[in-house]
């Protein structure tokens, strides 16, 4: 009850008397309620998130990990609706990463008696003294604790904690069930916890459930779809992965995924070929950028089925699996062309602006010509020469990113342009269209100084303002060139070289 409502002090304080006297399993009952109750306490613990509680209990009652409660769920089931306790379904930044990568956190045991109140005998001033500096202590750890909240410390401190919890949890529920038949995998919904881990997606769960009992690879949920077509239509590569590393293939475990169809005559090219789950696509930046993934993923499943299921036509709708992706991804395909076009135009007009002005620049001299040569001034000058070097480039440049920005405008837009030629295009157009921009603002800077006759005391100032644009052109657009940068050129999210372990 006290887990229930969410008192976990209460829960604590509870279970460590219950502890003391030794009372956790009463000897009068039979096993049935045991199991029942003990389940009951098991999955209380797991969800309200008191994974300590849960890790002390499968130790003294491992059988309970496969008993169903009151709600008829068991322990392993609720473990895998936990999607936020694994480390793979959390996203950190880079700081809070190398941070909560050099974290260490102590084992929890519960087999300990509770931390006991001292009451120190002796003379008033000695007790006064010790209550001074136990003010002082307490004043200090506040603030200490402050700061460490201030910068997200403690919390990924508490997150670690729960990751660590978790595995240790889950390794402890792989033992038994290695040790449990078949049977008793049926009854304690262990099938059951494995497509559930698997649609959410929980790689840490699936990886040790499959390298303690391989034969759980052959689970299919209602519709007869396996693992591995739940993990293509949910589109969760890491688990994928382990259908497409060396050692499945190597163990001829590919060959049973051939032919395999579901309820509606889908096969697993069809379900790459589906969007199940919007809210994972929609994770990924940009239309664009979506499509693209899709058509990765349609394309990384299609070299793994047999040529016959490429043209394999389901039940329902009667589609193939390439008819099939082509209609459901109509729309994002549509939203993905109106997204690439509207950045082209806007950054088109930008580009065209700059041609025109270092175009003019070029024949409008800082300082103006000589009257008896008709050459510049400040011809023999170095800021000159960067001048005119920084105008051409950025003249160059500027007229290279118009170009490809136009090539986008211009494009069929069929599916496989989503692929690599339409990235590519606006890779090259936004990365020629920053440097434009810097290069300008190098002129600028050049002619400041050509203009100023190199007083620093004036120009730097002025200089230091014509980066803004460069600063804020990077600071906008530079997530977007990174994503479509590392999702066209970067390490491919199907890794074959992924082993079946953690």
């Amino acid at each position: 009850m006290a887990i229930d409502f969410g008192q976990i002090e209460m829960a604590c304080h509870l279970y460590h008397r219950t502890l003391q006297e030794n009372n956790l399993i009463p000897q009068d009952n039979d096993q049935e309620i045991q199991d029942h109750n003990g389940a009951t306490l098991f999955t209380r613990a797991i969800y309200i998130g008191t994974l300590d509680i849960a890790l002390d209990l499968i130790q003294r009652c491992p059988r309970s990990a496969l008993a169903l409660d009151k709600d008829d769920e068991s322990p392993i089931l609720a473990l895998a609706s936990m999607r936020h306790s694994v480390p793979s379904k959390t996203q950190l930044g880079f700081w809070k990463q190398r941070i909560y990568s050099c974290m260490r956190i102590p084992p929890v045991s519960l087999t300990g008696s509770e931390t006991r109140l001292n009451i120190s005998t002796g003379d008033q001033h000695q007790s006064n003294q010790e209550d001074h500096q136990n003010i002082i202590s307490a004043r200090s750890r506040s603030c200490a604790v402050g700061v460490l909240n201030f910068f997200g410390i403690t919390q990924l401190y508490e997150m670690k904690k729960i990751h660590n919890q978790y595995n240790e949890l889950l390794s402890h529920m792989c033992e038994v069930i290695s040790k449990s038949n078949p049977q008793q995998h049926k009854d304690g919904l262990v099938y059951s916890a494995i497509l559930q881990a698997t649609k959410y997606g929980m790689f840490e769960f699936v990886s040790k459930m499959l390298e303690k009992n391989l034969e759980l690879i052959w689970v299919r949920d209602g519709d007869e779809r396996n693992l591995f077509m739940l993990a293509v239509l949910h589109r969760h590569e890491k688990i994928f992965n382990i259908l497409y590393s060396q050692d499945m293939m190597m163990d001829n475990y590919l060959v049973m995924f051939k032919g395999i169809l579901d309820v509606g005559g889908n096969n697993i090219l069809h379900m790459a070929g589906m969007i199940e789950h919007p809210t994972r696509v929609n994770q990924i930046p940009g239309a664009a950028l979506q499509m693209q993934r899709e058509l990765q993923w349609f394309k990384a499943v299609e070299k793994i089925v047999d040529p016959k299921d490429k043209e394999k036509r389901n039940i329902n709708e009667h589609f193939t699996p390439q008819e099939l992706f082509t209609k459901n991804h109509e729309n994002m395909m549509k939203e993905g062309e109106k997204w690439m076009k509207n950045t082209a135009r806007s950054c088109t007009v930008v580009g065209a602006l700059i041609v025109t002005i270092m175009f003019a620049v070029t024949f409008t001299i800082p300082g103006g010509n000589e009257q008896d040569t008709g050459l510049p001034i400040f011809l023999k000058k170095n800021s000159f020469r960067v001048f005119m070097i920084s105008d051409a480039l950025s003249f160059f440049l500027s007229s290279t990113s118009v170009l490809m920005f136009l090539g986008i405008l211009t494009s069929r837009y069929t599916e496989d342009d989503f692929l690599e030629y339409l990235p590519r295009q606006m890779i090259i157009g936004l990365f020629t269209l920053f440097c434009s921009i810097a290069t300008m603002m190098i002129t600028f800077a050049s002619a400041l100084l050509i203009i100023l006759h190199e007083q620093l005391r004036i120009s730097i100032p002025l200089i230091c303002l014509g980066g803004v644009p460069v600063i804020l052109f990077l600071w906008i657009q530079f997530p977007i060139l990174k994503d479509m940068i590392i999702s066209t050129y970067g390490p491919s999210i199907f890794d074959r070289k992924r082993k079946l372990k953690l």
